[in-house]
């Protein structure tokens, strides 16, 4: 049978249950969000239908209010419907998934999958976000038929930023129905798939949870402070920059103390049990109410002033009072911080010689040695791992390519002398001569399986192309600094920036110009696109303001000027070459990134978490590489040709705002909704799928017989659009909406978006709006207020408005 998720319900509208419902209506189906009727309605509440979905309502509502949005849109809300557990439970015959995420308790969970096995249809999903609770406890006693459509499907939160999703299968369950689900998982929902078993809190907490308690131990034992150990545990060992206790805080303090105490009392057979006990301070903590940011206050706080100025402070584990704190300077994060590579600032970190160093080797070297040990017993391979503390908690490396990156060997021989006792599957390793746990062969990544004793393929998807892989693979065809052209099969290549958040530069530009003629002469397309780290990571965050200041200082006007002519000249080319080109972006796509999108690009194939903005006003300039001329193309492009009395002003008020109001979107589909991508262009929910699904856009231009857009003159507003603005800004000036200087840019770039002086709705040539970007970016920089602008979020990354 073909499987498909035409509508799906979520029972539960807690914080789990609440995102679960808005990832999956962001992916375009109808869910039903249902609850408990309250157990305190007043007689006359009993039969009002608003008062008995009140519990479902304030879940749904919080979906709505909740920042960082859960929703991609807030029209996805539309696809949400509400309501209770004994006035629409029989609409659960109608769904093809449902998703249990109702209270952590066994009778409560087998008292609903037994109402719900008569009321569903033969052949729907159902499954369990469970993380403590085993499967086959909860459907006892059920039909096999409901057993064989039975798995946990264990989201992190918040789901819709959170890639990891555990899928665990039950005893009983169908291989179909788990290969349906991981790929739905994976493609569509756009989550990293980890295989777990049926084993307490499976793969991401059973390894994640150990390594925080076990470090929050033997800080206590060692002396530490709470400062110096997100310190030693955050970018300098690849971890995010909220390290160990800001992401405890983040989580909750009750929550990690549940996940933790429900691991020790499942788990009596671990050798490594006594490490999930939470130290005596944290129970007081809770006591107290101190349970991180849901009560504004954990292991730390922020106080304000009589002056409003903000102090951050810090718990003290034995008063359990807050306290200002300092910035931490231990020798060997100092020495992390002169390291090159992320490899080398672990080594760093772990093999130095001063307090800190002995701290963080004793941390991870238990959690390297505990995650070895646990297989078989919470995932087969080495990779569930790694891949679950990588999207389950952002590590830039799991457990064992941590210890790839600090030496396996010599890591071992530490841990002997240590007295630590080393799993006997990595002594074998070692033994054998296998002296890593990962290794690339002809350009694709190997891992030691300890059930063979031998180096196994890492299986992806066929439609995931790895960037990295393929450079491995010798498959690079011209490089530079700042960027290279990537081979990536079938003709196609990927132009890919590798610049500090990927922003770009003269030599970019340069490149971009060599780069067209490689393909032109060599290949069907081009994909512009890289798989940069980080979450949500950046496509391009922007132009090199650096470079630009720095010309602007000395008075360099002219080669400003000639710098922002080669680049649009470059983005020209790019357009109008004779093969097809595709964007893919992704993360922070902003300024310059966002111009090589809306300029370069016959298509976008854009990751669903897109941040896409023309924000150059902000640092008191305006787009100049092209930017307002292909909005305003992008935004224009979808009227049809016969139509010929059109109100352009209905068009140039959206395009307008968007520059100069700086809008970013807050995902892909707004970015859609705000006419940066338009109707051909392709939203895809796994970053991973991103570059192949960009090359199969080309291919498929290049089957359809591909020939470039011609050039043609493009119909602007003209001088009916400047008195517009004019009397726009003068209202929103009054109201101190806008300062005295952001109402002067935004003159400046409405001349420029309308055309500059000419009649109403005349066609002009492109170079006339490119010209006009060019004259306007240059005379923006003589001004002290834009120097000051750049001089601010240089030093600060803050914007400034004056």
């Amino acid at each position: 049978m073909t499987r498909k998720i035409r509508k799906a319900a979520v029972i539960g509208s807690g914080v789990m249950g609440g995102g679960i419902a808005a990832l999956i209506a962001s992916a375009g189906v109808k869910t039903l969000l249902l609850d408990i009727v309250p157990f305190d309605l007043k007689e006359e509440e009993k039969t009002n239908p608003v008062a008995r979905n009140k519990i479902a309502k304030a879940g749904f509502d919080s979906v709505l209010m909740s920042r960082p949005a859960l929703l991609m849109q807030p029209k996805d809300a539309d696809l949400i419907s509400i309501g209770n557990l004994e006035d629409d439970f029989d609409k659960l015959a109608d769904c093809d998934w449902i998703v249990e995420v109702v209270v952590e308790n066994l009778k409560v969970k087998q008292d609903l999958l037994k109402r719900i096995e008569p009321v569903r249809k033969p052949g729907s999903i159902i499954s369990s976000n469970t993380s403590g609770i085993p499967l086959k406890s909860m459907s006892e006693g059920l039909s096999d038929e409901f057993k064989q459509h039975f798995l946990g499907t264990h989201f992190f939160n918040p789901v819709r930023y959170m890639k990891l999703l555990e899928i665990i299968p039950g005893v009983e369950t169908l291989p179909d129905v788990l290969a349906f689900m991981a790929d739905y998982g994976e493609r569509v929902m756009g989550k990293g798939i980890v295989w777990a078993k049926d084993t307490p809190n499976f793969v991401g907490n059973r390894i994640g949870v150990q390594g925080m308690v076990k470090t929050m131990q033997l800080m206590l034992e060692d002396g530490m402070t709470i400062p110096e150990v997100d310190a030693l545990f955050g970018p300098a060992m690849g971890r995010p920059k909220t390290a160990m206790f800001k992401t405890a805080d983040l989580v909750g303090l009750d929550t990690l103390f549940h996940v933790a105490k429900n691991t020790y009392d499942l788990v009596p057979d671990d050798e490594a049990r006594d490490d999930f006990v939470m130290p005596d301070f944290v129970g007081k903590m809770i006591e107290g109410k101190m349970l991180g940011k849901k009560t504004k206050a954990g292991f730390y706080k922020t106080d304000l002033t009589p002056e409003w100025k903000k102090i951050r402070m810090v718990i003290d584990p034995n008063t359990l009072a807050h306290a200002e704190y300092g910035k931490v300077e231990l020798p060997c994060l100092a020495a992390a911080k002169a390291a090159k590579s992320l490899p080398e600032k672990m080594k760093a970190v772990v093999f130095g010689e001063d307090k800190g160093a002995r701290f963080a080797w004793k941390a991870i070297a238990s959690n390297l040695i505990y995650a070895a040990n646990r297989i078989p017993e919470i995932s087969d391979t080495i990779v569930e791992i790694d891949n679950a503390m990588r999207w389950g908690f952002n590590f830039e490396m799991g457990p064992f390519e941590t210890w790839d990156a600090i030496g396996v060997k010599a890591s071992v021989i530490k841990m002997e002398a240590d007295g630590l006792t080393v799993p006997e599957s990595v002594k074998s390793m070692l033994a054998a001569g296998n002296d890593s746990f990962y290794r690339l062969e002809n350009g694709k990544p190997y891992f030691y399986d300890f059930s063979t004793d031998s180096y196994q393929p890492v299986k992806t998807s066929q439609n995931i192309i790895t960037l990295a892989g393929l450079k491995a693979d010798k498959k690079i065809v011209k490089t530079s600094k700042s960027a290279s052209l990537v081979d990536i099969g079938d003709g196609v290549y990927c132009l890919e920036f590798h610049t500090k958040m990927n922003a770009i530069n003269g030599e970019i530009v340069d490149f971009m110009a060599e780069g067209l003629d490689y393909v032109d002469a060599n290949g069907a397309g081009l994909v512009i696109g890289n798989q940069a780290g980080g979450m949500p990571g950046a496509f391009s965050a922007g132009g090199d303001l650096a470079f630009m200041a720095g010309l602007a200082k000395e008075g360099k006007y002219a080669e400003i000027d000639a710098f922002l002519k080669k680049a649009q000249t470059g983005m020209q080319k790019v357009r109008y070459a004779s093969f097809p080109v595709v964007a893919a972006p992704y993360g922070l796509t902003l300024g310059g990134g966002c111009e090589v999108c809306l300029g370069a690009a016959d298509k976008i194939v854009a990751h669903s978490e897109l941040y896409m903005g023309l924000v150059e006003i902000g640092v008191g300039l305006l787009p100049g590489g092209g930017g307002c001329l292909n909005l305003w193309k992008k935004m224009t492009s979808t009227i049809p040709g016969p139509v010929t009395d059109v109100d352009l002003a209905k068009f140039f008020i959206p395009t307008f705002m968007a520059i100069a109001m700086a809008k970013v979107s807050m995902s892909a589909a707004e970015a859609r909704a705000n006419g940066f991508l338009g109707p051909q262009d392709r939203i895809v929910f796994n970053r991973d799928y991103l570059i192949g699904e960009a090359k199969k856009e080309v291919l498929k231009m290049v089957d359809e017989a591909y020939a470039p857009p011609v050039k043609r003159p493009i119909q602007v507003l003209g001088a009916a659009a400047q008195g517009m603005i004019d009397a726009e800004l003068f209202n929103m000036q009054s109201a101190k909406f806008v300062s005295e200087y952001d109402a002067f840019l935004a003159k400046r770039i409405a001349y420029v978006i309308s055309g500059g002086d000419v009649r109403t709705n005349s066609a002009v040539d492109e170079g006339v709006i490119l010209n006009l970007e060019r004259e306007a970016f240059v005379d923006f920089w003589k001004q002290e207020k834009t120097v000051a602008r750049v001089e601010h979020m240089l030093t600060t990354g803050k914007p400034l408005r004056n």
